[in-house]
């Protein structure tokens, strides 16, 4: 009988729910070093949704190993690897304990002490150089590996995963890149990671698992890890191992481990197919990389290709994605935007979803209650279609108002070009679960403020989520050059024949998109920042380089350091932000990409009528969906009146 995604599965004589995993990702969940009661709510609300194997945030094995303020420490963890336990088996769900050590790709601004490498090598991002590890480093590194994982057995978990990712100074050890010794953890690269796994099965046994999240291709074919050499690896370590997890990525492709949606979805196919190959079967493998629907999960378990699926991000967005599938009820998608789900920035922030903000919150999330009334939600897009949402989930009775044709918003009319035509199915999802809820949605209705008046003198529940509007014209005035903003052009308002500028001021995706979309379709663009990169922002999202690279691809020309001043005689004027030297660009259209504003047609109605999303200050789709739902859950607790 063919195996299900949905199905259970054995390992080391232990059974998982299901055989999707939720892997090892940072979180900024911890408290100090240790793991948090909100790590332990976190992966529970997995648990309760399906999920067969939960794999907690690779936790430091040397407390030197300092990677990011938040990063848990193991030898503070034993209590949070227990408490989670305590969280997840009742539900069926399997507990493996990350561990990893970072290496020469950590950071010395928290520890205050020097970086550990196979060699000294400076890091490509930080540029920092490490010291080379000597016998007794190495030894010591060996040692620690096998306490973590003797703490981590003490704690109960069903096993422990060992990282020898992207970032990990097991993959650091095996590649060329970045490990040129001379002695014999040069001559043999595997022979450190031979001795941790061999350290840490004799301190766990062979009743608990032994997973190992190994990259088998670093994209840097001329010294890195390739899949050949993986394979070699694999093969060799299979017979000591329950669980290989096969992922991509190194110091020079830190991107291509969980890409935004440019990349398309089951990229590591071809990759779990060799390595699975190599391995003859002899040990379960798990399919890593932009696994987000259950039906392509499910087919790379019928065409051979794993055992397991990695779908993390997935399961961010839908923390029921397992019981979804097992019920026929459809997910809530994940967009694969790394908006919210990416926590390496200098903002320190809370792993959450765009689609789902109660991730990464569920300590403090709060149930929806229940209650029957009228309600009207003005607009929608992704604030009021997930109010109206929430609401009918609620038991109100819901109209929903649309001013245009279709609903979704600027979202939406955002979505288009590849890598971002995925955006659209957030919106279309929300949509579809207001239909099966009986939301009436009303497109092509412009709400008055005297109709809301109305509605909420007759005891109607309002929440407002008109959206924003376009800022004043900046550059007023005759021209021979169109100005026309981001949303206009996004709505199909005519393109003029000639050259383009579009304006980016915000350093967002949304100019890089359409930049990109406008080259596409055979304008000649020019990309005008005041910052020294284009998408500046991009960097939260890990496409900062490739978008840059996109854009040179595409032939945009790209003016850095420059503002646009107006429109000039036969193009457009700018000026370099340092110098102040003027030039004009020839264009026969500006799109100016600014921040947009709140609408103003609601100024004057009663407080009782709930704001969310851009009509409040136009923002992320985060902050939409938040404060939609938080207005519908409002409501429903009865504070409209």
């Amino acid at each position: 009988m063919p195996l299900s995604v949905t199905s259970k599965a054995t390992l080391a004589g232990r059974t998982a729910q299901s055989r999707v995993v939720f892997g090892a990702h940072e979180t900024n969940l911890g408290e100090g070093r240790a793991l948090s009661g909100r790590h332990v709510d976190y992966y529970r609300r997995r648990a309760v949704g399906g999920c067969g194997i939960v794999v907690t945030e690779h936790a430091s094995v040397c407390a030197d190993d300092w990677p990011y303020e938040r990063a848990p420490l193991a030898a503070d963890c034993e209590s949070g690897w227990r408490d989670i336990v305590a969280a997840c088996r009742p539900h069926g769900t399997l507990v493996l304990a990350g561990l990893s050590h970072r290496g020469l790709q950590g950071s010395s601004a928290y520890s205050q002490s020097v970086l550990w490498g196979p060699s000294p090598v400076a890091d490509v991002v930080t540029r920092e150089l490490p010291a080379e590890m000597g016998t007794a480093e190495i030894d010591s590194v060996v040692e620690s590996f096998a306490a973590a994982a003797a703490r981590a057995a003490a704690a109960d978990v069903d096993g422990v995963e060992l990282d020898a990712g992207p970032t990990a100074l097991l993959r650091q050890f095996l590649s060329g890149l970045t490990n040129t010794r001379a002695d014999g953890y040069g001559a043999d690269r595997s022979r450190l990671l031979r001795e941790v796994v061999a350290a840490v099965r004799a301190e766990i046994g062979v009743g608990r698992i032994l997973s190992l999240r190994l990259s088998c291709d670093e994209l840097a074919p001329w010294a890195g890890i390739t899949p050949e050499s993986a394979a070699r690896t694999a093969s060799e370590l299979a017979s000591t191992l329950d669980l290989l997890v096969v992922v991509r990525g190194g110091p020079m492709s830190a991107t291509a481990y969980r890409p935004d949606a440019h990349t398309p979805p089951m990229f590591n196919v071809k990759l779990c197919q060799d390595i699975r190959v190599a391995t003859r079967g002899s040990v379960p493998i798990v399919l890593q990389g932009s696994v987000i629907d259950v039906d392509e999960a499910q087919r790379s378990v019928d065409d051979g290709v794993a055992d397991l699926v990695e779908m993390t991000r997935a399961q961010i967005a839908d923390p029921d994605l397992v019981a979804s599938a097992r019920s026929g009820r459809a997910a809530r998608p994940c967009v694969l935007c790394n908006q919210a789900c990416l926590v390496r920035d200098p903002r320190n922030p809370i792993v959450t979803c765009i689609g789902n903000p109660d991730a990464g919150h569920e300590s403090t999330e709060e149930p929806s209650p229940a209650a029957a009334f009228q309600a009207l939600v003005v607009g929608g897009g992704p604030a009021g279609l997930e109010a109206a949402r929430v609401l009918a989930a609620g038991g109100a009775r819901v109209t929903l108002a649309e001013r245009s044709e279709r609903p979704g918003g600027a979202l939406a009319a955002a979505a288009v070009g590849p890598g971002r035509d995925r955006l659209a199915a957030l919106p279309g999802w929300i949509e579809g679960q207001c239909r099966r809820l009986g939301v009436r949605i009303e497109t092509g209705r412009a709400v008055t403020a005297g109709d809301v008046e109305r509605a909420l003198a007759a005891g109607t529940a309002v929440v407002l989520a008109a959206g924003g509007v376009a800022a004043p014209a900046r550059w007023p005035g005759p021209s021979d050059v169109s100005v026309l903003t981001a949303a206009g052009v996004l709505s199909g308002e005519p393109m003029p024949a000639g050259p383009v500028v579009v304006y980016d001021p915000v350093g967002g995706p949304v100019a890089v998109g359409l930049a990109e979309w406008l080259a596409a379709a055979g304008h000649e663009v020019t990309f005008v920042t005041p910052d020294p990169v284009a998408g500046t922002l991009l960097g939260r999202t890990g496409d900062l380089a490739d978008a840059n690279a996109r854009l040179a691809r595409a032939g945009v020309t790209r003016r850095l350091r420059t503002r646009v001043v107006g429109p000039a005689a036969g193009g457009v004027g700018v000026e370099h932000v340092h110098t102040g030297e003027l030039e004009t660009v020839p264009a026969a259209a500006l799109v100016d990409c600014s921040h947009r504003l709140p609408g103003t047609s609601f100024d004057g109605v009663s407080r009782e009528a709930v704001r969310a999303g851009d009509l409040v200050a136009p923002r992320t789709v985060l902050e939409a969906v938040r404060e939609g739902r938080a207005a519908a859950r409002m409501l429903l607790r009865g504070e409209h009146s």
